[in-house]
């Protein structure tokens, strides 16, 4: 399928690894042009050379400004923003969560998002495809018991993609939330560790238990997700906005 995205300009935060590095290579191999910034300045150097990558940390409002206003005039304007940046954020009771880990797991996952769109909408105005994802989760559907801050980042990920798409339509921008499930990765596995590590379970056990509650028994892979957000950005979604898209396996609940 000719997704029509060969010559895109496309930014990718937090793109050197993981969800966001599939994303970028899938944007490569349709032929776009790609901007990523990452916080892992090892992984970034990984990249194919042309990549322009910037280190930025997504919860530093200058850093977001130094990285967005490079990555712009580098593309010559804009026609996709991925907000892909993210966190995991502390595991534990609400009661024990250090304020600090709170505010720092709300300005990755969520203010970055605001911060990139503020800087990014004059140039997507300009496009003739222009298109935002932001990335949200699962837990920002169903919530995420020992994970609030994290659970409560990705539910105003939603709220915050609905009111885009409301307000931006008319501009010829349509937003998208993607909501990955259980994804394969380091990250995925570190949240099981800790929740199992804070419960007195073996791993296996915590893992188990969440896939009990999927009706597809898989780990997302991050192809997948990256799959889907290049059709809602492509030509033949262009109809497609304001809509909170699971790429779950059917998931019910967080445990």
């Amino acid at each position: 399928m000719n997704l029509e995205l060969e010559g895109a300009r496309v930014i990718v935060t937090a793109g050197a690894q993981g969800i966001g590095r599939a994303i970028v290579e899938a944007y490569l191999a349709e032929g776009a042009r790609v901007a990523t910034c990452d916080i892992a300045e090892d992984a970034l150097v990984t990249l194919p050379d042309d990549v322009f990558r910037m280190h930025a940390d997504m919860g530093d409002a200058g850093h977001i400004e130094r990285f967005m206003v490079a990555a712009l005039d580098h593309l010559g304007g804009l026609d996709v923003l991925v907000n892909n940046a993210g966190i995991a954020g502390p595991t534990g009771p609400v009661d024990e969560i250090d304020p600090a880990d709170w505010d720092t797991c709300l300005a990755v996952c969520l203010s970055s998002q605001f911060h990139c769109v503020r800087h990014a909408v004059p140039a997507l105005r300009k496009s003739d495809n222009a298109s935002i994802v932001n990335l949200s989760s699962i837990a920002g559907r169903l919530g995420f018991a020992m994970r609030t801050p994290y659970a409560t980042a990705k539910w105003g990920v939603i709220g915050f993609t609905k009111s885009l798409s409301i307000e931006l339509g008319p501009d010829g921008i349509r937003c998208n939330a993607i909501l990955p499930g259980i994804v394969a990765g380091d990250r995925q596995r570190r949240v099981l560790e800790a929740k199992a590590q804070r419960r007195g379970m073996s791993f296996e056990q915590i893992e188990a238990e969440a896939f009990s509650y999927t009706s597809i028994k898989q780990y997302v892979q991050p192809d997948q997700i990256a799959d889907q957000i290049l059709f809602v950005t492509s030509p033949r979604g262009r109809t497609i906005s304001g809509q909170a898209l699971s790429v779950c396996g059917d998931s019910r609940m967080l445990a």
